[in-house]
């Protein structure tokens, strides 16, 4: 990578790739700052377009991201089609765009060039409308797990490590439960702290792509699935697997369905059982804390249902 944390791309093209605006609801959430910073990305994809050598190849094909706190738009360089990606506030994006270029493509998409500083990434193009969001649970759920464990390589300097989050986990819980009333049943939440604590004393170091739900994995070309929208830690494989339980889980009938998912997922990926259902319990106590913290309903009842069986 080349001073400055960039990813260079090519020379400038001589056409103008056009200006066209992003829908009216993607400057609809987040604070002023990037409410302001969300108008101007016109100007924004112009320049990245002109720096990386892109053409639009749809003026009107602007995805909006989850939140409302970026774009997606197909491009062109040259005759390869990828993807544009903008996100505000850009200061994660230097942390994907690391993991990315560590798992090089092998398991995640490809990732092309970044500027971290912008918020923009380029990637390969996949199959946006084909995710593993649309297949049977039960392969849906292998697949995962089998890419969870691939991607689970030594982890690069500079990616959140999960003993600080799960330190910082550990100490939030009990203030959170007492200023929302106690919503959770003390136990759990005493439990989830005791995990905290001994599962974050004794994480790994491995790269983890902490937000492999369903619809994160893409159909490719070169591969069949492939990983997109990294949260990248540093840590445990198992701290990954709540969110392929909670994603679905209005597709599972009952605690032995449930059981049975988890069961795929720890024999796909190769994973520790206790250590799995220990961070499951750390993180859908968190998880139910932050919905609620939030205004979120229907998270927090996921969060409990998995907690009946597991906790």
């Amino acid at each position: 990578m080349p001073d400055g944390g960039r990813i260079e791309g090519p020379a400038p093209p001589e056409t103008d790739p056009g200006t066209a605006p992003p829908p009216a609801d993607f400057a609809a959430a987040g604070d002023a700052e990037s409410r302001g910073r969300m108008a101007a990305v016109s100007d924004l994809v112009l320049e990245l377009c002109r720096q990386w050598g892109l053409e639009r190849e749809d003026e009107r094909a602007w995805v909006v991201a989850e939140g409302g706190n970026g774009v997606v738009l197909p491009v062109l360089r040259g005759s390869e089609r990828c993807v544009l990606r903008v996100v505000w506030p850009p200061a994660k994006t230097a942390v994907e765009a690391r993991a990315l270029e560590e798992w090089g493509g092998r398991g995640a998409v490809r990732l092309l060039a970044a500027r971290p500083e912008m918020g923009a990434l380029l990637l390969e193009r996949l199959a946006a409308e084909r995710s593993l969001q649309q297949v049977p649970l039960a392969e849906a759920a292998e697949a995962a797990g089998r890419l969870l464990r691939r991607l689970a390589i030594p982890a690069p300097v500079g990616i959140p490590c999960l003993q600080e989050l799960a330190a910082r986990t550990e100490a939030s819980l009990p203030e959170r439960q007492h200023r929302l009333g106690r919503p959770i049943p003390q136990r759990w939440v005493d439990a989830a702290k005791s995990l905290a604590g001994e599962l974050g004393a004794t994480a790994g170091r491995l790269l983890i792509h902490a937000d492999l739900h369903y619809g994160n994995v893409l159909a490719g070309e070169r591969e069949p699935w492939l990983a997109i929208d990294p949260k990248p830690v540093a840590g445990d494989p198992e701290v990954a697997v709540p969110e392929m339980v909670w994603s679905r889980l209005d597709e599972v009938d009952g605690a032995t369905a449930l059981r049975h998912l988890l069961s795929v997922l720890v024999d796909s990926a190769g994973l520790d059982a206790a250590r799995t259902r220990g961070w499951a319990v750390v993180r859908c106590v968190d998880y139910w804390l932050w919905g609620l913290e939030n205004g979120l309903t229907e998270d927090p009842e996921r969060c409990r249902r998995i907690l009946e069986v597991l906790a």
